[in-house]
């Protein structure tokens, strides 16, 4: 038994002997969509425009996240960068009001706020001696001894 296929124009839902499936490329893909002669024809010319306008055009890139930087600045313990602007503001220092702070500002902080020292900044010193080695003695031990 014989079976007639009756293909049918995708775009304003005709059949006829002339309707087929055409493939076309668009942006690197390629498409494909029953059409009759005279939708192939409209379908031509539309690719024509779109080429035309995509050969005078400028691609826009999507914004990405920038990726910040290792921050380098010592770490803080128990403060915010906040905390330090306050600081500096007191101290009669310029600082952003936002952003990057510079890392004097932040080793000076430190230096007023020993507790702020991160571990691994707190554990060693450039020379290699252990923090411990400069802290000072409560002042009720250095009056004892």
């Amino acid at each position: 038994m014989a079976q007639k296929v009756i293909l049918v124009d995708d775009l304003d839902h005709s059949e006829g002997d002339d309707v087929a499936r055409r493939e076309f490329p668009l942006l690197n893909r390629t498409f494909a969509i029953d059409l009759s002669d005279a939708n192939q024809q409209r379908l031509s010319e539309a690719l024509a425009f779109i080429e035309e306008v995509l050969e005078n055009a400028r691609e826009v890139k999507q914004a990405t996240r920038s990726k910040k930087a290792a921050d380098t600045s010592p770490r803080l313990r128990g403060y915010t960068l906040t905390d330090v602007r306050e600081w500096a503001r007191e101290q009669g220092l310029d600082v952003p009001a936002r952003g990057k702070m510079a890392d004097e500002v932040i080793e000076q902080f430190i230096a007023a706020h020993p507790d702020a020292a991160a571990e691994d900044a707190a554990s060693e010193d450039s020379r290699g001696e252990s923090a411990a080695d400069h802290t000072e003695k409560p002042a009720e031990a250095a009056v004892g001894a």
